[in-house]
C-alpha cells in the first residue's frame, strides 16, 4: 500500500473517533489471523476473540507520527533526560540495586552506567512504563497505520506468542504507544529473544523483577556485540569545517579512529588507530557538538535507532555514575569494630 502523506494522516486523525473496537470482520484482519494460526500454531478462535477486545486509538497513530527523536534538536532532547531530578533518581536507584548492578556488570561486561542510563531514558527507572494496553497499541498500528503495518503485524504475532510462552493474559499488559513493555521497554520480539531470568525463578518478568530487567538489558547489549572494557564515545573538536549535518549521523561506525583524525577531528581515546569509529554531529544548546562514537556507542543505538538516544543514554549513565561515586566519597566512614 502506498505510504500516505502527512496531510492525509492528519486528516484521518481529525476525522477518526476517539477510539473504536477493532473490526475483526475486515479482510486484512482475517488474513492475518489465518496466517498466524497456520504458521505459528496459535488457535484462530483465540486470536479473533482477543482482537475483538482491542481498540483502535488515533492517539497512538498521532504519537507514532511525531517521535521526539525526529522533532527536537539535541539540545532540546538532552534537556528532557539530563535533569538534576532524573540524575538524583538514578543515583537512588543505583544505591538501592547496587549488588545486582555489580553482579550483572561483572558477568556481562556491560557497565552499570549503561544499565541505569537505559532505564533512565526509557522509563525514568520504572516510573513511566506506558499507559496503553499493548493489545491496543499493536492492534492499532498493525491494521490502521499503513506506513509500518507489516512490522507491527509481526510484533502483534510475537505478542501472542509471548503471552503463550510466559502465561500472560494478552488484554492485561500496559506499555508504550508503540507496544514496548516493562521497565526496559522491550518490544514483543525482543522480549522473546533477549529477556533473561535474572532472579532464577524460571520466569522472565520485565514488569515486576528488577533482576530480570537488568539481566535482560545486559543480554540485549551482549547479543548485539557489546565489547566489555571498551569506551563508548568521546567529545571532539573539529580543526576545520565539516560537511556532516546532525541528520546525516550514521548508526554504525563507518570509519576508524585514524580516519576521524584525518578528517580533522580531535579526541582522546586509548583505542588503536584501526578501531572502528564514526563521526557524530549534534545541534547542542550551546552550538554544534562533535563526538567520536566507537563500537559500543552504536550497540546502544540498536536499542533505539537514534544517535541522540545513544548519546542521552551515555551521558545520563555517566552523570549517575559520577553522582554515586560522589555520594560514596562523602559518606561518613563506617564505625570501627570492637
Amino acid at each position: 500500500m502506498p505510504r500516505p502523506s502527512c496531510l492525509a494522516l492528519s486528516a484521518l486523525l481529525l476525522a477518526a473517533p476517539a477510539s473504536q473496537a477493532l473490526d475483526t470482520s475486515r479482510e486484512d484482519v482475517r488474513a492475518w489471523v489465518g496466517s498466524v494460526a497456520s504458521e505459528q500454531g496459535l488457535d484462530a478462535g483465540y486470536l479473533l476473540a482477543a482482537l475483538r477486545e482491542a481498540r483502535s486509538q488515533p492517539s497512538i497513530i498521532e504519537a507514532m507520527s511525531r517521535p521526539a527523536e525526529r522533532t527536537k534538536t539535541w539540545g532540546e532532547y538532552r534537556a528532557i533526560f539530563l535533569t538534576p531530578e532524573r540524575i538524583k533518581a538514578g543515583v537512588a536507584f543505583w544505591q538501592g540495586h547496587a549488588a545486582e548492578l555489580e553482579r550483572v556488570a561483572r558477568d556481562t561486561g556491560v557497565p552499570a552506567e549503561m544499565l541505569v542510563g537505559i532505564l533512565g531514558v526509557e522509563t525514568y527507572f520504572g516510573r513511566h512504563t506506558g499507559k496503553y494496553r499493548v493489545l491496543d497499541s499493536l492492534g492499532t498500528l498493525a491494521f490502521d497505520y499503513p506506513p509500518r503495518s507489516g512490522f507491527f503485524q509481526r510484533e502483534l504475532a510475537q505478542f501472542f506468542l509471548l503471552a503463550r510462552d510466559e502465561g500472560l493474559d494478552p488484554g492485561q499488559p500496559l506499555g508504550s504507544y508503540a507496544g514496548a513493555m516493562g521497565a526496559p521497554q522491550f518490544m514483543p520480539s525482543s522480549y522473546r529473544a533477549y529477556a533473561a531470568d535474572g532472579d532464577g525463578d524460571g520466569r522472565r518478568d520485565l514488569f515486576n523483577s528488577w533482576p530480570d530487567v537488568l539481566a535482560s538489558i545486559a543480554n540485549y547489549f551482549v547479543a548485539h556485540g557489546w565489547r566489555g572494557g571498551e569506551p563508548i564515545a568521546a567529545p571532539a573538536t573539529a580543526s576545520r569545517q565539516l560537511a556532516q549535518r546532525p541528520a546525516e549521523n550514521k548508526l554504525s561506525a563507518d570509519s576508524t579512529v585514524a580516519g576521524l583524525r584525518q578528517q580533522g577531528l580531535g579526541f582522546e581515546t586509548a583505542l588503536g588507530d584501526k578501531a572502528p569509529a564514526g563521526l557524530l554531529v549534534f545541534d547542542g544548546a550551546g552550538g554544534t557538538e562533535h563526538w567520536a562514537g566507537f563500537h559500543n556507542f552504536f550497540v546502544i543505538t540498536r536499542y533505539n535507532r537514534s544517535s541522540m538516544y545513544g548519546l542521552a543514554v551515555y551521558q545520563l549513565g555517566q552523570a549517575i555514575g559520577e553522582g554515586v561515586r560522589a555520594a560514596s566519597a562523602a559518606a561518613p566512614p563506617a564505625p570501627a569494630g570492637p
